[in-house]
């Protein structure tokens, strides 16, 4: 073997998993321009957008919710310790309310419904395509896509930031509820704190990037659900897939959202 060779051996290993990382890239990226062109082209299935905006609305409620308010109480319990270190426990109510608003409430919730919805999706899809569901739909001249993908994408794009304001609402109540029996603050006091220093931004940042996630969630669902491999195993990993992908994604999106909406 020439020496040449031998020094590109290096190189040629690392850049297989390079090149196939912005293969796949630019695999979702054509798939989320495909869906988000048929977005707009009739027919509109109706039906499947009311079936997925409960799916992924209504049935993580219950989930998002338990999450922000421990999220919200042992937040306020660790303001509470730290702040005593510079006599500053009257920020317990402003860095709470300002926290899950901005950050906790809307990554906690899109990482709950990427864990459940996202599995969710391509689990079903992926299935649909194991059993040959998906190329009936083609035969009976429905485009896939516009079925099964674009409803749920639009359906999670519009839940998520709802789940996001009310788990928002229910982390700062479980700060309170900590701060009025463990902390020994003032209910009124504690209440007026959180008002006076929450502004329209925070919430507002929030819910943009409560919408951002959930159109991640189903993207990784429907892509990697309508991509699965034949048989158990291949519904087994696309699911692991989706969750794992959309989970990274939507930590790397925060932190662009976040670099966007507070760095001047």
């Amino acid at each position: 073997m020439s020496v040449t060779a031998l020094a590109t051996r290096p190189l040629a290993a690392l850049g297989r998993p390079v090149l196939h990382a912005l293969a796949s890239v630019g695999r979702v990226t054509l798939f989320a321009a495909q869906v988000l062109a048929a977005l707009f082209r009739p027919p509109f299935y109706l039906r499947e957008f009311g079936h997925s905006l409960m799916q992924i609305g209504w049935f993580s409620l219950p989930m998002v919710g338990l999450t922000a308010l421990f999220t919200g109480g042992a937040l306020a319990l660790q303001i509470y310790s730290g702040g005593a270190r510079f006599n500053a426990e009257s920020v317990v109510p402003s860095i709470v309310a300002i926290g899950m608003a901005r950050e906790l409430g809307p990554v906690l919730g899109g990482l709950m419904v990427a864990a459940r919805v996202a599995s969710s999706i391509a689990a079903e899809i992926g299935t649909m395509k194991v059993t040959e569901q998906i190329d009936a739909l083609v035969t009976l001249s429905t485009n896939p896509l516009k079925y099964l993908a674009v409803p749920r994408v639009l359906a999670a794009t519009l839940a998520v930031p709802v789940l996001v304001g009310v788990g928002d609402s229910i982390g700062i109540a479980g700060g309170w509820l900590v701060g009025i029996t463990r902390l020994d603050f003032n209910s009124a006091t504690y209440l007026k704190n959180t008002v006076d220093f929450l502004e329209f931004w925070d919430v507002g940042s929030g819910l943009v990037k409560g919408a951002v996630f959930g159109a991640i969630v189903a993207l990784m669902g429907c892509y990697f659900g309508m991509n699965s491999a034949r048989g158990a195993q291949g519904v087994g990993a696309a699911t692991k897939k989706a969750v794992v992908t959309a989970s990274i994604m939507i930590l790397a999106a925060n932190y662009a959202l976040t670099e966007m909406f507070f760095t001047s």
